[in-house]
């Protein structure tokens, strides 16, 4: 099993993983571990209301990624994500009783809109205990979708303790988990039986990696049928649960450091079932930046034009981070996972990809407070052909230069050169009082 550090060099090292079970993993396990048969099964039982996604090749990403690149587009499923495969599974698979009761889930998003979705289809009452932080939208679809909705906690954690205590407990309805139950890893793996049949002499497949359910079951599918293809996992460098646990052999919590922009891939700990499933499978592991992560959604918006959320982009995001060049020249397949992202939040991820891309670009400088300073400022720029976004200047803090100003700019250009083109000119032509600081610089 390989771990990649997520700054350079692609797959490292091997970590010793052996197939056999270690006991610190063994004794969390509460239910046999999914087999081959369960995800065929599971294409079959699901095969009429489950979309087979189309899997198209990029030709403008395959010449940027440097490999012959398959999008496999799951955000096409009817609620915008391929969480609809294991959660109509797993409600397949209940017996009468349950079905009657009901089912509960914890979810921020997506898991709850497939539950919900597939519990209306085959009319299973469904319960979702979402945190209050949950984007106003998915709320606002799980309930015209007949899901009763629940608001409860400060993250997802509270969520399922809650929905334990009240609903399994108190109710009786059955616990849905989003990623660790061997029912819904066996309909994820569904999509790997796709991937083969869409390209069958594919090299590699590169997944995003949140609580493990998804690469479990696609690895799964893929390496029975196929042990050659690579399957390659991405995860964000601020939540990387995936690598802990490898480190540790067993499922570790690790700690947030920040927010991330793949905010579904955002789980401290990785289901057991489906390390245990993944974790001798899985060839190698990308830890990706906020930074990858923003571009990403931006290359697929302006190359595809297609949106996807931060967690759905990953697994381009690992490969326009450079850290997998022995897929240079490969037929590599990605799943593009979701596309649930609120309008808000898609707007300061494509901000964040344009500063990536050096195409957004903030610099301060200090002239001349004498009329004309900071119009042969803007003139310059005007004449380079970068347009400024936002310019503020203030004086009260430049107290030993009163005769003149600082500015602060946000200009959008057309790429690096154009940047070092303006930054040459601007510093040939202008009489500034010092350097230009923070040219370029980005908060990712």
């Amino acid at each position: 099993m390989a771990i990649a550090s997520g700054s350079s060099g692609g797959l490292l090292q091997k970590n010793g993983q052996t197939k056999e079970i270690p006991p610190a993993l063994k004794q969390v396990l509460e239910f046999p571990l999914p087999t081959f048969e369960d995800v065929s099964l599971a294409m079959y039982r699901t095969r009429n209301r489950i979309r087979n996604t189309e899997c198209t090749l990029s030709d403008a990403l395959s010449e940027l990624t440097g490999c012959e690149l398959y999008l496999k587009k799951e955000y096409k499923q009817r609620t915008g994500s391929f969480k609809e495969r294991g959660a109509r599974n797993a409600l397949l698979l209940l017996s009468a009783e349950q079905r009657e009761r009901g089912v509960v889930a914890a979810s921020a998003g997506n898991h709850a809109l497939g539950l919900a979705w597939h519990g209306r289809d085959i009319g299973i009452p469904v319960t979702v205990v979402m945190p209050a932080s949950a984007p106003l939208t998915k709320v606002t679809k799980c309930k015209a979708l007949g899901a009763r909705v629940i608001q409860h906690g400060d993250d997802i954690g509270e969520a399922k303790a809650y929905a334990d205590e009240v609903y399994v407990k108190g109710e009786g309805l059955r616990y849905v988990n989003g990623f660790d139950h061997p029912h819904i890893i066996a309909g994820q793996g569904t999509i790997g039986l796709e991937m083969l049949e869409q390209v069958p002499d594919m090299d590699a497949v590169i997944v995003p990696v949140g609580g493990a359910g998804l690469i479990a079951g696609i690895a799964l599918a893929i390496k029975t049928l196929q042990p050659n293809v690579l399957v390659i996992g991405a995860e964000p460098k601020l939540c990387a649960s995936f690598c802990a646990a490898l480190a540790a052999g067993h499922p570790v919590r690790v700690d947030m450091q920040s927010p991330t922009l793949a905010d579904g891939l955002a789980v401290p700990c990785v289901g057991p079932h489906s390390f245990a499933v993944a974790r001798t499978l899985v060839d190698g592991m990308v830890q990706v930046s906020e930074r990858d992560i923003g571009l990403s959604v931006l290359r697929l918006v302006e190359h595809e034009k297609l949106v996807q959320e931060g967690a759905g982009a990953a697994g381009l995001a690992a490969l326009l981070s450079g850290q997998l060049p022995e897929l240079r020249g490969k037929k590599v397949v990605i799943p593009l996972c979701g596309g649930n992202i609120d309008t808000t939040v898609l707007g300061r991820v494509i901000e964040r990809g344009l500063a990536a891309d050096g195409r957004l670009v903030r610099f301060s400088a200090i002239v001349s407070d004498r009329p004309g300073g900071i119009a042969g400022l803007c003139k310059i720029v005007a004449e380079e052909g970068a347009s400024i976004k936002d310019i503020v200047h203030e004086r009260a803090w430049l107290v030993d230069a009163v005769a003149h100003v600082q500015v602060f700019m946000v200009v959008e250009t057309t790429g690096r050169d154009h940047v070092e083109r303006l930054r040459d000119r601007l510093e040939q032509e202008m009489n500034f009082k010092g350097p230009i600081t923070s040219w370029g610089q980005v908060s990712l």
